[in-house]
C-alpha cells in the first residue's frame, strides 16, 4: 500500500498541522498503524477519550484505538481549530464533528478535543489527546465575554 502525503508527513516529520491532519485521516480510515505513527515515542504520552480513563503510554493508547476500530472507522472531522504554537510545542483545541450511526440514520455529534504536539527528533508528534463528552449540538464559543483578572 502506498503512503498518502499525510501518512508520509507523519513518517518523516512534517509540521504539527501535518501530524494533526494525519491523525484525523487515520481515524477516518480506521488505520491503527498510521494513527500510532502520529504519536511521540515517549513513555508519558496520554489520551483521554470522552468519559474514559486516562490512558498512559503507547501500548494503552493503541489498545484503546484498536478496540474502537473494531466497530469501524471513526468519522471525526476537525471543524474549528484554535492554536497556540511555539518553537517546540503546539496546542490545538479542536471542535470535532463526529458522524454517529443511529437507528434513524447518521447524525452528527460534537466533541471538543485538545491535541498537544512536541517537536521531537522524529519531527512533530502528538503527546496528548484529551476529548470532552460529546453533544448533539455544536457548542458556542465564549470569546466575547469580558475578562477579569483576580
Amino acid at each position: 500500500m502506498s503512503k498518502t502525503p499525510l501518512r508520509a508527513a507523519a513518517a518523516i516529520g512534517g509540521t504539527a498541522d501535518d501530524i494533526e491532519a494525519a491523525f484525523y485521516e487515520a481515524l477516518q480510515r480506521g488505520d491503527i498503524d498510521a494513527l500510532m505513527a502520529c504519536w511521540a515515542d515517549e513513555d508519558e504520552v496520554f489520551c483521554v477519550h470522552p468519559g474514559g480513563p486516562r490512558l498512559v503510554g503507547a501500548t494503552a493508547i493503541r489498545a484503546a484505538f484498536e478496540q474502537m476500530f473494531g466497530n469501524g472507522a471513526i468519522h471525526a472531522t476537525p471543524a474549528r481549530v484554535r492554536k497556540i504554537e511555539s518553537l517546540a510545542s503546539a496546542v490545538h483545541n479542536v471542535l470535532e464533528r463526529i458522524e454517529v450511526l443511529t437507528a434513524e440514520g447518521p447524525k452528527h455529534a460534537f466533541v471538543l478535543a485538545t491535541n498537544v504536539y512536541h517537536k521531537t527528533v522524529e519531527g512533530w508528534r502528538l503527546v496528548a489527546h484529551h476529548a470532552s463528552p460529546g453533544s448533539a449540538r455544536e457548542p458556542s464559543e465564549a470569546n466575547d465575554l469580558p475578562q477579569t483578572l483576580h
